[in-house]
């Protein structure tokens, strides 16, 4: 990045400053005749788009107070133009400073302080030279458009302020209003005692308040103004005795190397008065307001837009470096992996031929081996076994405790009642397996002549056990009660035993 020089113009002399890490160092003096202009255009010479700022620091100075509409984009920009042309004769450094909103009856306008030179053609040749040498000229500043930046780093950041300080040029004024600039002044100086030189302060001060209390500015029976001085190095003491804070003025006194410090200035030449704050938030913080145009800042503009671009670009391959260097690093990943898996595969192959080469030797192929060895795990898990249904009729006994079991017959056959396959065909030999269950046993608590109770306890028993995917295939009873049959069994004999029923009841259950 090219360093930033600054132009600091006054009404006697001008002065180049180089500005860099901090630090001020004076390049050239010129004097402000147009001797002072030619030896600036041989100073530029060689110096083809380096970087500008200009900061004047003089007395004739405009602000005007007005109001325009509310309006955003293109809209505003062109009233605001046509309220400086008919302000000012010469607009090339005139600036609209916006000093917020207010509401007028049901309309809402916005505030706005117009500033500019009074005499613009004493900047003109020097603004002319930049722009035949190529310069990048990327703002035109006053100290007053700098002093709301420099009070609030000095901790003046609300209310109203104001900031006085000893420049080159003079005794430099500013009032601040909420961190908004309203009215400055310079008032020109000679070399004065410490004591004489805050006398003058505090005497320029008063008039400064009377002046804005005359505008409206400043109420006449408010608070104390504060009032933020920065004395010349050194002379801090002196100053505090003669600005003593009273019912109208509220007086706060640094060093300047106390402001210098606050602001990050950390050098700058001896011969420097307070200017040197202004410089360097022109080089650093400047505010977006500035008096040159567009057109004089046209250089400065497209030169931000290429650093822009490369800083995007930059910024794009930068991000594009790490997402490749993340696909790299996956790839390195998937290729330790591979060959790790491709090292484990190896070596099970290895141990599995050490293992093969113990087995007996056989009359069949290892393949016939493993096809035998599968459709035996098949028939396993396809194999039933009675503890399922041992475990069923359990659950179902438990509640159930008149039913006493005699015989629980349990096997596996076909359902002999699917449909035969035609000749030729050959019948499904798993799909048809079922398991057949048989329960006997008798009725107890209940009347042995109650045939319809006995009957209604098997039934219920029946369908109790028809679930967990067993079906009811049978039920036998000791008699017949239906309305379609003669009632037969062994009731009576067993009756005359003194015997409970006896009933069969017959489940099957499907294999999967």
């Amino acid at each position: 990045m090219p360093s930033r020089r600054l132009l600091y113009f006054t009404a006697e002399d001008s002065y180049i400053y180089r500005s860099g890490r901090g630090s001020l160092e004076l390049e050239a003096r010129f004097t402000g005749d147009d001797l002072g202009v030619t030896e600036f255009r041989e100073y530029l010479r060689g110096r083809r788009g380096a970087l500008f700022s200009v900061v004047a620091d003089l007395a004739g100075e405009d602000f005007h107070e007005d109001q325009i509409p509310f309006l955003r984009g293109g809209d505003r920009d062109a009233v605001i133009q046509r309220r400086l042309a008919q302000r000012y004769r010469d607009t090339r450094l005139a600036a609209a400073l916006s000093l917020g909103h207010v509401i007028t009856g049901e309309r809402r306008n916005e505030r706005l302080l117009l500033a500019s030179f009074t005499n613009t053609q004493q900047l003109t040749p020097w603004l002319d030279a930049l722009e035949e040498s190529g310069a990048r000229l990327a703002g035109v500043y006053s100290a007053p458009l700098l002093a709301p930046v420099l009070a609030a780093r000095l901790g003046a950041r609300a209310g109203r302020t104001i900031l006085v300080t000893a420049n080159r040029a003079g005794l430099r004024q500013s009032f601040i209003e909420d961190g908004r600039l309203r009215f400055a002044r310079l008032e020109r100086t000679v070399e004065m005692v410490p004591q004489a030189l805050a006398m003058f302060v505090r005497s320029e001060t008063l008039r400064m308040t009377q002046y804005l209390s005359t505008l409206r500015a400043l109420p006449r029976d408010g608070a104390p103004v504060q009032v933020v001085v920065v004395a010349p190095h050194g002379q801090r003491a002196a100053f505090e005795q003669v600005l003593t804070s009273d019912a109208r003025l509220s007086f706060l006194t640094m060093d300047a190397a106390e402001a210098a410090k606050s602001i990050g200035l950390r050098h700058a030449p001896d011969t420097m008065a307070g200017e040197a704050l202004y410089l360097h938030l022109a080089s650093r913080k400047p505010p977006r307001e500035q008096f040159a145009s567009s057109e004089d800042r046209r250089r400065y503009v497209v030169w931000q837009a290429q650093r822009g671009l490369v800083a995007a670009g930059a910024a794009a391959f930068a991000a594009c470096a790490l997402f490749a260097g993340s696909k790299w690093l996956d790839a390195v990943d998937l290729r330790s992996r591979a060959t790790a898996q491709t090292s484990e595969a190896r070596a099970a192959a290895q141990q599995y031929e050490r293992i093969t080469a113990t087995f007996p030797v056989t009359h069949t192929t290892t393949e016939n081996l493993k096809v035998a060895v599968v459709e035996f795990n098949r028939i396993a898990e396809r194999t039933a076994s009675p503890e399922h249904a041992f475990a069923h009729a359990s659950r179902v006994l438990e509640k159930f405790p008149q039913v006493e079991v005699e015989s629980l017959d349990w096997s596996i056959g076909r359902d002999e009642r699917r449909d035969k396959p035609p000749p030729g065909v050959k019948p499904a030999a798993d799909g048809d397996a079922l398991v057949r269950v048989a329960i006997s046993g008798r009725i107890h608590a209940t009347q042995r002549d109650d045939y319809r109770g006995i009957t209604a306890q098997v039934q219920r028993f029946a369908d109790a056990l028809a679930g967990s995917g067993y079906e009811l295939a049978r039920t036998q009873l000791p008699f017949d009660i239906t309305s379609e049959g003669t009632l037969t069994g062994d009731i009576g004999a067993s009756t005359d035993r003194g015997e409970a029923p006896r009933f069969t009841v017959t489940l099957t259950r499907r294999l999967p």
